[in-house]
């Protein structure tokens, strides 16, 4: 992917880097597994990734993206982020640092389930900030286990139906953002890269030693209960 600077055009040139920015990488077909059935969405669920550098807590958003949290959580309550791995940090030259995103997934195609279909932002509301978790895929509708975790805000990312290009008017999945652990997210997002694994649009960002998740668990939400209004004080009678 070739993308020009030009000191005027920043905004045109991260929208020109959408399309492959949470590509996910194409793999071979595997045989069908028997895996348990998806649980119930909730509106809101909490997942910690414990990796080997710390831990990463995400909310999840399932009251507006129903799909994409089912499909996350489908692959936390059977086990099989586990092991997963964070393997590319793209780094954005431009804009205000650090600028781009952290991207991880399974890697034995083995594991994955069906793709899901597309919840476009204009119809989540859910938008590409700085913490925000979106699905990879390649075409619309291919999304599996893969997602990543913005270090800045790239609304070149969201559903823009007014665009000519038909993948950008759908945009990407976003569908939670990080509670805690930012900090976890910046230290992988700056480890070293090697400047020959990748292809494509990834040569260059993956990183040269994959940071490995422990375990995917959902804990506790950690969004507070709103505070209950004071109850109104009792009147006296003269």
């Amino acid at each position: 992917m070739k993308i020009r600077f030009a000191v005027m055009a920043l905004a045109a040139a991260n929208l020109a880097c959408a399309s492959a920015a949470l590509a996910a990488p194409a793999r071979k077909a595997a045989p069908a597994r028997v895996a348990p059935a998806p649980a119930p969405v909730p509106d809101v669920a909490t997942v910690a990734l414990v990796t080997d550098q710390g831990t990463i807590v995400v909310e999840l958003d399932g009251k507006h993206a129903p799909i994409s949290v089912g499909n996350f959580l489908h692959y936390v309550d059977a086990k099989r982020y586990d092991g997963m791995t964070f393997y590319r940090a793209m780094h954005l030259a431009w804009g205000q640092q650090p600028n781009g995103l952290l991207q991880g997934g399974i890697r034995d195609a083995a594991k994955l389930f069906k793709p899901v279909a597309h919840e476009p932002t204009s119809q989540t509301g859910i938008l590409h900030k700085a913490g925000t978790l979106s699905l990879a895929r390649l075409a619309p509708g291919t999304a599996t286990s893969d997602f990543s975790i913005l270090l800045s805000d790239m609304p070149g990312l969201d559903a823009d139906p007014a665009n000519a290009d038909p993948d950008r008017q759908l945009g990407y999945a976003a569908f939670g953002h990080v509670v805690a652990g930012m900090d976890v997210v910046r230290k992988i997002w700056d480890m070293p890269i090697s400047p020959t694994m990748g292809e494509g649009a990834m040569r260059g960002q993956m990183l040269a030693q994959p940071v490995k998740v422990i375990t995917a668990r959902r804990v506790a939400n950690q969004t507070p209960a709103p505070t209950p209004a004071p109850a109104p004080a009792p009147t006296t009678t003269p």
